[in-house]
């Protein structure tokens, strides 16, 4: 078995592929934040039994390895050595890592991403921040919905950009003449400005998602600082626009001490409160009668533009905002809801 660490950084991503003596077996590859789907293409090159291994901080690679027919692996924490303040563990110590104890590894599910295995943690993580999630949404820090007196409803789409699908669900909107909130991973933003642009030019709204899609909980105070502040500004920079406030945690993923530091860093949190869970690719139809079975007034409802294959939700989306429209509900800007009072 030949084991492939991928790693992340402030430009790009890193490969280094090694034997199951840990002996590299091809030369390291770096390639650009815009050229994942080479980087891709060159693992599915690669001869062999093979697995691509991921650690927990690069959250937006997985999918679109898996769609690609990738047999994709995850290494935690305690397999790997201290990460940089700002980057992922270098991919040649995740591939060690991986040919050192196969057993450790989690290999992900397309179903589940790249939480797959961790998903008690997960629930125990925001069970864990309930009072400091209460606290913040009290102050009008945090929100999952507005107010539910008023037939607004607010689409929101994580993990972008990323072309085609982007640009696509962009065209519905402006078909439409509907407002949506992108939730932006800072990465794609400096890849993808052209798309950052066009968003901003339409009227639609941008907030942050991090620069790599990690679980904050597992991050330090500086590591989580440095995410949302590269991503923050490179968002403003590709925009020529105003720097973003909204930031929503990658998988919801919060802890008590998470919320803190989100409340130092004067970021406003924005949650959710219908989920077709289109990331998982469960078909068109169903991520559309789920959000029209779900959605209430003041609903914050989570897609994504971004993190993998998107087809479904792009054919997904007129089916929603037609359904919406019909039930007279108007769409909105997280922003508008976030600047009136809770309820």
């Amino acid at each position: 078995m030949l084991y492939s660490g991928v790693s992340w950084g402030a430009t790009g991503f890193e490969v280094d592929t090694v034997g199951p003596d840990g002996g590299r077996v091809l030369p390291r590859m770096r390639f650009a934040a815009g050229r994942a789907d080479e980087m891709i293409a060159y693992l599915r090159g690669i001869r062999g039994p093979h697995a691509a291994v991921v650690e927990s901080t690069n959250g937006i690679l997985d999918g679109r390895m898996m769609a690609a027919g990738l047999e994709v692996f995850r290494a935690d924490e305690d397999a790997l050595p201290r990460r940089p303040a700002f980057g992922s563990v270098p991919a040649g110590d995740v591939a060690h890592a991986a040919a050192r104890d196969p057993g450790a590894l989690t290999r992900l599910v397309r179903t589940r991403g790249t939480q797959t295995g961790r998903e008690p943690l997960l629930e125990r993580w925001i069970a864990s921040a309930a009072d400091a999630t209460a606290g913040m949404s009290a102050a009008g820090r945090c929100l999952d919905h507005g107010p539910r007196e008023r037939r607004e409803i607010a689409l929101t789409f994580d993990d972008g950009p990323l072309p085609p699908y982007t640009g696509r669900i962009l065209d519905v909107l402006e078909r439409y003449g509907v407002p949506a909130t992108f939730f932006c991973v800072g990465m794609n933003a400096g890849a993808y400005p052209e798309e950052v642009r066009r968003i901003r030019a339409q009227g639609h709204g941008l907030a942050n998602h991090t620069w790599s899609h990690p679980f904050l909980p597992e991050l330090t105070r500086p590591e989580l600082v440095e995410q949302l502040t590269r991503t923050r500004d490179r968002i403003a920079e590709v925009s020529d626009g105003p720097a973003p406030t909204l930031f929503r945690p990658p998988y919801g993923a919060r802890t008590p001490e998470v919320m803190r530091w989100l409340t130092e860093a004067d970021a406003r949190v924005v949650l959710w409160d219908v989920a077709p869970d289109d990331w998982a690719m469960p078909g068109a139809d169903f991520i559309a009668d789920t959000v029209l079975a779900q959605a209430r007034p003041g609903s914050v409802v989570l897609l994504h533009d971004g993190g993998g294959d998107r087809t479904q939700t792009v054919e997904a989306l007129p089916a929603i905002v037609e359904g919406l429209l019909e039930r007279d509900y108007r769409f909105v800007l997280v922003d508008d809801m976030v600047t009136a009072p809770v309820g």
